[in-house]
Formats: C-alpha cells, sequence, structure tokens
C-alpha cells in the first residue's frame, strides 16, 4: 500500500492535490463509521469529489462501505504506520479538530507549561521587528496546522520562531501522542538570532521534542538541501511588504512541490492601500488565500501594531514560485526603511523611482498599488539603497 495514495491521486485526476486523499483516510480512521457528507463537509470537498476518492480507497482496500465508511485492517496500518497516527489520542484529537471548542480548557496543562516557557524566553530585538506573542497565540497556530491536517506526520518549518510556535507543536504532539515518542512528525526552525535558537535547543533536550534548528540569514538563499522538503511552513516576518516577500518566498522554496500545501503567515493589520499591494505579490507568487482570521495573534507590549494581527492562510497551486530566490539587499524591517531612499526601476520601461519620505513615492506598495508614473505597470527591480542623512 506505499504508493496508494499516488495511485489514488492519478485514477480520481484530482484537481485539490493529493492531501485530500490523505484527509479522507484520517477523518474515517479517526470517526469509524462516518458518511459520506459528513465526510465531505468535514474536508471542505464537494461530495461527488469525496465519493470518488472514497470508492477508490475502497478498491486499493484501505476502506470498507458498511453503515458510513471504515478503514480495513490494512488501511488502518498505512494509516498508523506511513501516515504516523499510530498512538494518536483519538477522543483528544477530534474535540481538537472541532473550531468552536474550548481548547484552551483541553490544554490547559500544556498552556500552564508555556507560560513559564514564555516568561523568560530571550527579550526582542525591536530593531528586527521581533514582538512577543502570547503562549495562547503561539498554541493556538499550533492547533491550526492540525486542523489543516499539517501536523501529524508531516515536515513542519518555521521560518524565524521568536514565537516558539516549534515548541508549542512540540508539546501539542506530546498530548496527542501520550504513550509513545511520536518520531514520524518533524519541526524545523530556521532563523539567525542566536539567543532563541539556543532557548528552543535548551527546551528541546529538557523536554523531549523533536525539533530540529538551523542559524541561516533568510537575506542569503536557502541551502540545497532544505529544498522541496516541507509540508507547511508558519512564519510572522516584519511588517514590511519586502519581509513579507522574502520570508514568504524562502518558505515556498522549501516547500514540496505539490497543490494545497497550508503557509500560515501572521502579519500586522494595515490599511486597505497597503493590504491591497500585500495580496497583489501574493497572487503574483501563485498563492491562493485560504483564509484571514482579524486580532488572531495577541501580543504582548506591541503598542505600534495594537497588541493585535491577523492570521492569513495561504495555499499552494500549480503556479506557486517564490519571487525572491537570490540574495536580498534591499532594506527589510520598519526602522531601516523609514531610514532609507530606495531606488526602484521598472521593468517595463527601465525608469528609475525613488521611494521612501522625500522620494518619488513614500512606499513600496504606494508605487505597487498606483503603477509606473511613465508605463502604468506594476513590477519593479531593487536598484539600491541609501541613507536619509547622507542625502543631505
Amino acid at each position: 500500500m506505499k504508493n496508494l495514495i499516488e495511485q489514488v491521486k492519478v485514477n480520481v485526476r484530482l484537481q485539490e492535490g493529493a492531501n485530500v486523499i490523505e484527509k479522507v483516510l484520517v477523518e474515517c480512521y479517526t470517526d469509524p463509521g462516518i458518511s459520506t457528507k459528513k465526510l465531505a463537509r468535514n474536508i471542505q470537498l464537494p461530495v461527488p469529489v469525496a465519493t470518488a476518492i472514497k470508492k477508490e480507497l475502497i478498491k486499493a482496500g484501505a476502506l470498507i462501505q458498511g453503515r458510513g465508511v471504515y478503514c480495513t485492517s490494512e488501511g488502518m496500518v498505512f494509516i498508523e504506520k506511513e501516515m504516523g497516527y499510530g498512538g494518536l489520542d483519538k477522543e483528544l484529537y477530534q474535540k481538537l479538530m472541532i473550531n468552536n471548542n474550548d481548547w484552551k480548557t483541553e490544554l490547559a496543562d500544556i498552556l500552564a507549561i508555556l507560560s513559564k516557557l514564555f516568561q523568560s524566553r530571550p527579550q526582542v530585538n525591536v530593531l528586527t521587528d521581533q514582538s512577543k506573542c502570547t503562549p495562547e497565540t503561539s498554541l493556538h497556530r499550533a492547533i491550526l496546522c492540525l486542523r489543516a491536517y499539517a501536523l501529524v506526520g508531516k515536515q513542519i518549518l518555521c521560518v524565524g520562531d521568536d514565537d516558539l510556535v516549534s515548541v508549542s507543536i512540540g508539546f501539542l504532539l506530546k498530548r496527542l501522542f501520550p504513550e509513545k515518542d511520536h518520531k514520524k512528525t518533524m519541526i524545523t526552525v530556521v532563523d539567525n538570532d542566536e539567543r532563541f535558537l539556543q532557548y528552543i535547543a535548551d527546551v528541546k533536550v529538557r523536554e523531549g521534542l523533536l525539533i530540529n534548528y538551523l542559524n541561516v540569514d533568510l537575506r542569503q538563499p536557502l541551502p540545497n538541501y532544505f529544498h522541496e522538503q516541507y509540508d507547511c511552513f508558519f512564519t510572522d516576518p516584519p511588517y514590511t511588504l519586502q519581509g513579507m516577500e522574502l520570508f514568504t518566498s524562502r518558505g515556498i522554496t522549501a516547500l514540496k512541490k505539490e497543490k494545497g500545501l497550508p503557509i500560515f503567515l501572521s502579519f500586522a493589520h494595515k490599511s486597505s492601500d497597503y493590504m491591497l499591494a500585500f495580496q497583489r505579490e501574493i497572487v503574483k507568487m501563485g498563492l491562493s488565500l485560504e483564509e484571514i482570521i482579524p486580532d488572531f495573534n495577541e501580543y504582548e507590549g506591541a503598542q505600534i501594531i495594537g497588541n493585535r494581527g491577523q492570521m492569513i492562510i495561504l495555499k499552494t497551486t500549480e503556479e506557486t514560485t517564490p519571487k525572491i530566490t537570490s540574495s536580498f539587499e534591499d532594506a527589510l524591517y520598519t526602522g531601516e526603511i523609514k531610514q532609507t531612499i530606495r531606488t526602484y526601476q521598472c521593468k517595463m520601461c527601465q525608469q528609475l523611482i525613488l521611494i521612501g519620505i522625500q522620494g518619488d513615492f513614500p512606499t513600496i506598495e504606494k508605487l505597487k498599488n498606483q503603477g509606473c508614473p511613465n508605463c502604468s505597470q506594476h513590477t519593479f527591480h531593487f536598484i539600491h539603497k541609501k541613507g536619509n542623512r547622507e542625502d543631505h
């Protein structure tokens, strides 16, 4: 049954991506006897598509139809061994998968541990747009990953992790698999803040969490061994358009070349003009917008963003590609951007345009929304930057 997923994908000719086949199997495993209508509703598929997948899985010997749909013994072995669900606390899993469930009560013990850990984490560096998210926010992100079927048995990447999402995922896994070490799921952190990497390393050893970590300067391309390895990624980038583009591009580079993979992007609430430019860049990278959850993220002492931020869930498509693949030389953080004049060049007509408070446009999003003043197109090359003080 090792090629089960690929076999069904070919036979059904799915537009949604192979991960929906896994979702069908997981639903039948965690809720034996599930009806086809409920199955389709839970994984947000049209009933005919869910039915076609179910029929192929029955043919392959993984499912059986009775009064509802059940896994065969062969199907259960595949789900537990190959997909990593062996030893799952199904009761807790089902409770956490319900959106309106009080997960804070169910996971009160984890929140208590995280609260202590978060109190002793390193101080944030405001010069690199770091801010302290609450333990509840960090754990809620882990639950989002679970509800997206992107946690159990998956390769998960944190592109920057001063919010300790990797730690929250590690503790959630320990609760979901109480009787065995869960080695099918692997969490990886890439960051260049050695303080947070060391803190994550210490927690990993002390608590027995499965977390990899590596000091990586995201201004430089990811090492080749990171490419096309991961099933999802989290990022809470600098709250600039450039920061979003860079961190998202690095994450895309690391994702497997599959449709429907989730990206969990945390970002500050911004003006409608800013978000128009933001969404334009998301579309250029071939990503679809799955959901925006306002006020999802809560931060301590981050008054500049109102202590709140939005969670933006994106999905990969056949057209997904990173915008930035080479080294990044532009201003990245809020403080850098406010203090610099940056020169961009229109890709169409080659006109040079100055961005900054004393430039032709105050921000890059204003330029991208309005378009080139000469030819009206919306794509530009970054050329160089210069500090304002040097201009006087």
